[in-house]
């Protein structure tokens, strides 16, 4: 095994998930969802983890995960108050029973069934702190589009999966959804509107922070 493959390897096993994380995995796998990784999850903890301490955290999901992100998220956060679109109603009702058996208070979350191209439109804009996007791939360049527009200034839109499973960078894959995230990847590094960063843990993660007028 390579060295770079061996510790790719050692930090997505290093990630400790709570019970209660575990139980909604265990659900989501049964569904038939994909939730994102242990490895993952602790990082977007982290993140609204340091966003709470500035802000009272309201966060967008976009691609519920059967209940795993949102977790990971309020994890992070014993204030925030989150909203989950999933087009999937079975995916929100696991979630809403991972929330009920971590014990989330009713009124710290709050589930849309939907499309998200329908239903972003609706939402306020400048009105969120963080916005996870983990939904139809297909649609991630629209998606981040409208996180950018929901958060503060300074809020921050989290894209898991970020990577394609290696995809975005073996340069012979040029299928529509690997030339999506490789352009949505090239085009944030070299945007002064935003801060970002590319994490390699796990499935990958691309964090993307706007920066306010005065920076």
């Amino acid at each position: 095994m390579a060295e770079s493959d061996a510790i790719r390897r050692y930090a997505l096993e290093a990630a400790v998930e709570p019970e209660s994380i575990e139980r909604a995995r265990a659900r989501a796998v049964e569904l038939g969802a994909d939730p994102i990784s242990a490895a993952v999850g602790a990082q977007i903890a982290v993140v609204t983890a340091a966003t709470a301490a500035t802000a009272a955290l309201n966060i967008v999901e976009i691609g519920t995960g059967a209940g795993v992100s949102g977790l990971w998220l309020l994890h992070g956060s014993p204030r925030a108050t989150l909203t989950t679109i999933d087009i999937e109603p079975e995916h929100l009702a696991a979630a809403r029973t991972a929330f009920t058996e971590a014990k989330i208070p009713a009124a710290r979350s709050r589930f849309i069934t939907g499309r998200a191209a329908d239903v972003l439109p609706r939402m306020n804009e400048a009105s969120y702190d963080i916005v996870l996007v983990d939904a139809d791939p297909e649609g991630v360049i629209e998606y981040v589009e409208h996180g950018l527009r929901l958060v503060r200034a300074g809020g921050t839109v989290l894209v898991p999966r970020a990577l394609r499973g290696g995809a975005v960078a073996d340069p012979v894959r040029r299928d529509p959804i690997t030339t999506a995230f490789r352009s949505l990847i090239q085009e944030t590094q070299a945007s002064p509107a935003v801060l970002g960063a590319l994490s390699i843990v796990g499935e990958g993660l691309l964090q993307l922070t706007t920066v306010p007028a005065e920076h």
